[in-house]
C-alpha cells in the first residue's frame, strides 16, 4: 500500500514524497518514505542549502517514525478494548491538537465540541451557557473536558482572573450537570486540572493525597475539580488530570522560551530553586487515553513525568540540548515587573509533584527524563 504527496507550489522545485507500507507478517509492516526533490538555484542552491536541507528531512522523519512506532505500541495495549466514540472541548487546544490524533489513529471515533457553526463530526457547545443539552452525546462513550482560557495569554489583573476561572469552573459544572440529566450518559468523564491545586510548596514532594495550597490557582483549581461533582455522583467515572507544565515546541511554555536560548538569552529565573513539574506533549496526550481506557482510574491523577527539576536543572539542561550558554538570569524582582502578579504563580513557585497514580496504574513515560524529552522535541538527538 502507498499513496504520494506531490508538490503543486511551494519552496522546493520539485518535490514528491511516497509514504509506502510493506507487509513483514501478520503482526508487523515497514513504513518506507522515499522522496525526490530539486533545490531551487541550480548547483549553486544545492552547495548552500543542500546538506542543511537533507540534515533536517533525516530528523524530522526519525521523529516522524519514533512518533508511529510509540502510538502504536500505545494502542497494543487496549487492543482487546475495542474502539470507543469520544467527544472533546478544547480540541483545538495544545493538548486537544495532540489527542485527537492519536485517537483516530487507535480507530476511535472523534467528535470535537465547537463553539462555532459545526462541520461533520462536530457538536455545537456554548461554554458561556448555564445549561448543556447533552442528547448530542447520545452514544458517546467517553468525554474529556479540556477547554478554558490560557492562563498565559494576558498579564493578570481582576478582570483576567474571573475570566480564567469562570472559562472553567461554570461551563465544567454546565458539562456535568447535562451530562448526569442523560439517560443512557457516558461512562467516562476526563477533565483537565493542573498542579496549580498545590500552590508554592518549596521542595516538598507532592502526590495525589496532598492537600491543596493557598492562593488564587489553588482555589480555581478546587472549585474546577468540584465543579465535575455531579457527574461523579450520576454514577460517571470522571478523572482529573492535573497537568504540569506541558512541554511542546508548538505552543506554551518551551516555545516561548525558545528564541530567547536560541539566541543566547536564556538563564535563570529567580533563585533558580524552584521546582517545575513538566510533561512531554506526547504523555500528555498518552495519560489522557490512559485514563480513558482504565477502568480502575479516577479522582486526581497527577499528570507529570516522574522527572521533576529545578528551575537550574531545567535552565541547564535546555541550553545544553540547544548548544547555548545559559548565563543571563532573571531575577525575581524582573520577572514581577515584567509579568506582574503572574509571576510568583508560574514562574517562581515551587510545585515538586509526583505521578503516583499515573505509575501506579501501569502507564509508561515516553519520555520520563528531561533532556530526553527536550531532544526528543527539538529535533536534538544526541
Amino acid at each position: 500500500h502507498q499513496f504520494r504527496d506531490i508538490q503543486v507550489s511551494g519552496p522546493f522545485k520539485k518535490w514528491e514524497h511516497t509514504h509506502r507500507f510493506e507487509g513483514i507478517d501478520q503482526q508487523r509492516s515497514e513504513l518506507l518514505d522515499e522522496i525526490i526533490y530539486e533545490i531551487p538555484g541550480g548547483p549553486f542552491g544545492r552547495t548552500l542549502g543542500g546538506n542543511y536541507i537533507r540534515s533536517t528531512l533525516e530528523t524530522m522523519f526519525q521523529y516522524r517514525h519514533q512518533r508511529t512506532v510509540a502510538d502504536l505500541n500505545t494502542h497494543m495495549k487496549h487492543k482487546d478494548q475495542g474502539t470507543m466514540h469520544i467527544a472533546i472541548t478544547g480540541a483545538s487546544g495544545l493538548v486537544g491538537k495532540e489527542l485527537t490524533p492519536l485517537l483516530t489513529t487507535g480507530g476511535h471515533e472523534v467528535s470535537r465540541l465547537v463553539r462555532r457553526t459545526p462541520n461533520e463530526g462536530e457538536i455545537r457547545w456554548d461554554p458561556q451557557a448555564s445549561t448543556f443539552d447533552a442528547s448530542a452525546l447520545d452514544g458517546v462513550d467517553a468525554v474529556v473536558h479540556l477547554a478554558g482560557k490560557n492562563i498565559a495569554s494576558n498579564r493578570w489583573n481582576a478582570k483576567v482572573k474571573a475570566e480564567i476561572r469562570d472559562s472553567r469552573v461554570g461551563p465544567t459544572r454546565a458539562l456535568c450537570e447535562g451530562l448526569a440529566r442523560m439517560q443512557n450518559p457516558p461512562k467516562t468523564l476526563v477533565c483537565a486540572s493542573a498542579i496549580g491545586f498545590y500552590g508554592d510548596r518549596g521542595d516538598q514532594t507532592l502526590n495525589e493525597s496532598a492537600a491543596a495550597g493557598e492562593g488564587y490557582l489553588p482555589e480555581v483549581c478546587q472549585q474546577w475539580e468540584a465543579a465535575t461533582q455531579p457527574a461523579s455522583e450520576a454514577g460517571i467515572r470522571v478523572v482529573n488530570l492535573r497537568f504540569g507544565v506541558i512541554l511542546s515546541p508548538k505552543d506554551g511554555a518551551l516555545k516561548k522560551m525558545l528564541l530567547p536560548f536560541q539566541m543566547g538569552g536564556g538563564g535563570i529565573l529567580g533563585s533558580g530553586k524552584q521546582y517545575m513539574s513538566w510533561i512531554a506533549i506526547d504523555d500528555a496526550a498518552g495519560a489522557v487515553l490512559h485514563a480513558i481506557m482504565t477502568d480502575d482510574l479516577q479522582g486526581p491523577v497527577n499528570t507529570v513525568a516522574p522527572d521533576s527539576c529545578t528551575n537550574h536543572t531545567f535552565t541547564k539542561t535546555l541550553g545544553r540540548v540547544l548548544s547555548r550558554p545559559t548565563i543571563l538570569p532573571m531575577p525575581a524582582f524582573a520577572a514581577r515587573l515584567v509579568m506582574g502578579e503572574m509571576a510568583d504563580d508560574l514562574l517562581l513557585a515551587s510545585t515538586r509533584v509526583e505521578p503516583q497514580r499515573l505509575l501506579e496504574t501501569g502507564y509508561e513515560f515516553r519520555q520520563p527524563t528531561l533532556e530526553d524529552a527536550l531532544r526528543h522535541l527539538l529535533g536534538r538527538p544526541k
